[in-house]
């Protein structure tokens, strides 16, 4: 029953991870450029929401506020593309990533000056709650980041495959200036996806801030969610998925079970095994480019 409880609540982290995850992915599928800064945005996306949903601040329904710090951070993502990645476009990969993690540092300063750097504990309508199966107790929110998880997953499969947009995303993604030849309005949908992944990340940060207490440091989260990313292989989304429930399954189980300290290298520990044994991940996408 103990390994049962523990592996609940690692797949509960584990979606956490492969949201986070989800939102590497869609940068990388949209443009074979990786967004250090995901971990952050997530991070963004937990305060506004606590920002417009806690009482000493808006105080607005939950659910109406969560949508709102959506859309908010559908804008911010928008907008750092729009006015910022988009200054380095047909550059070298390498300067996306020394651009991202520089923002990363930004967006950190920006929410310690907003809301300080002390936790904070956003507020949900289902705290405390949990429902029981037997001698096992489920929290509500481990149920609802599940269930969302699943969800927004196959949302996302469905539209990187089944629509015109998303084929053209990855059609982009393979290459730009071809795509931009034969009509894909390239950078108009570079933007679009980094707007759908801050939402991606705002999802995650709220799941992440429904479990407990929430600082701007919590943007780290972004490199165990890289490593996920990386486990499943970068520009698949079950992939992503399956690499953060895998690290969140691994974590508390190290922490049981092994000596102190290792729960903490174990999500690289499994990146290396990974990459030594199936260097494009567990999902491992090859692709035939023409040029």
């Amino acid at each position: 029953m103990e390994i049962i409880q523990l592996l609940i609540g690692g797949v509960a982290s584990g979606c956490i991870y492969g949201l986070v995850a989800l939102g590497f992915v869609l940068i990388y599928k949209a443009s074979e450029g990786v967004n250090f800064a995901q971990g952050d945005m997530m991070m963004l996306g937990a305060f506004v929401a606590l920002g417009l949903v806690n009482s000493e601040y808006w105080a607005l329904p939950f659910i109406p506020g969560i949508l709102l710090a959506c859309f908010i951070m559908g804008g911010v993502g928008y907008g750092i593309d729009r006015f910022v990645v988009r200054r380095i476009f047909g550059q070298p990969q390498f300067a996306l990533v020394i651009l991202t993690i520089a923002l990363g540092f930004v967006l950190r300063f920006v929410a310690g000056a907003i809301w300080g750097f002390t936790p904070l504990v956003l507020e949900t309508p289902f705290a405390g709650q949990s429902v029981r199966f037997g001698g096992l107790v489920l929290g509500y929110e481990d149920v609802i980041t599940i269930v969302v998880t699943a969800v927004l997953t196959l949302a996302l499969w469905a539209f990187f495959s089944r629509t015109k947009l998303g084929l053209a995303a990855q059609a982009a993604s393979q290459n730009q200036m071809a795509a931009y030849i034969v009509g894909v309005p390239v950078r108009r949908i570079n933007s679009m996806i980094w707007g759908l992944s801050g939402i991606v990340a705002t999802v995650a940060g709220v799941l992440y801030a429904a479990k407990g207490a929430i600082d701007p440091n919590i943007g780290l989260l972004g490199i165990k969610a890289f490593a996920a990313a990386v486990i499943g292989g970068f520009g698949s989304l079950p992939g992503a998925l399956l690499g953060g429930l895998l690290i969140g399954v691994v974590e508390p189980v190290a922490a049981r079970y092994l000596p102190s300290g290792f729960s903490q290298m174990s999500p690289y520990v499994l990146m290396l095994i990974v990459l030594t044994t199936r260097p494009g991940g567990l999902f491992a996408q090859i692709h035939a480019k023409k040029v």
